[in-house]
């Protein structure tokens, strides 16, 4: 069924175009970044001090293991294998919250404050790469895929307001203090 599209003014989806093309490895490339969040997110749930941001890190895995499954079925719906390809940001991101967890004292709210730091730091990636794929979906008239996106990206957006609002709550009073 073809759709028109609003940018280009084509008729149909775009298969088979250098465009496409990218498209696909930018979501090979978020997709290795939502498995290795899935790995992350444990270590620093264990590593938070306090109960709130454990229990919102904890949250936060299981709606990142449903991202790799919304994930997959994009690739389904575009017909195509759902691969992973190694993202060198998310890689970066983390890394650099191994080197909080690493540099800040074990029971510290000033812990805490770093994950955050380093939590939101993530979702402002993935907010900024979800939003741009749902972008090139409905450019292109994958309106399904780009439904799929939006969804992904309503979820990244509410995590993000929630560790803010954790911060601002109490981590970031009692780092002060410390």
């Amino acid at each position: 069924m073809a759709t028109k599209t609003r940018a280009t003014g084509m008729t149909g989806k775009m298969k088979d175009s250098e465009f496409h093309d990218f498209f696909v490895d930018e979501l090979k490339d978020i997709y290795w970044a939502e498995k290795h969040l899935v790995q992350a997110l444990p270590k620093m749930q264990k590593a938070a001090t306090s109960p709130e941001l454990a229990a919102a890190f904890e949250k936060h895995t299981n709606e990142t293991k449903t991202h790799v499954q919304t994930l997959e079925k994009v690739f389904e719906l575009l017909d195509e294998k759902a691969a992973a390809k190694k993202c060198e940001a998310m890689e970066g991101l983390l890394a650099e919250a191994t080197s909080i967890i690493e540099d800040t004292e074990k029971g510290s709210m000033t812990r805490d404050a770093g994950l955050v730091l380093a939590a939101q730091k993530v979702e402002h990636y993935e907010i900024s790469t979800y939003g741009t794929l749902r972008t090139f979906a409905e450019t292109m008239g994958h309106d399904d895929v780009a439904q799929l996106l939006q969804q992904t990206l309503d979820n990244e957006k509410a995590t993000d307001q929630a560790l803010t609002q954790a911060a601002e709550g109490f981590i970031l009073e009692q780092a002060v203090n410390e």
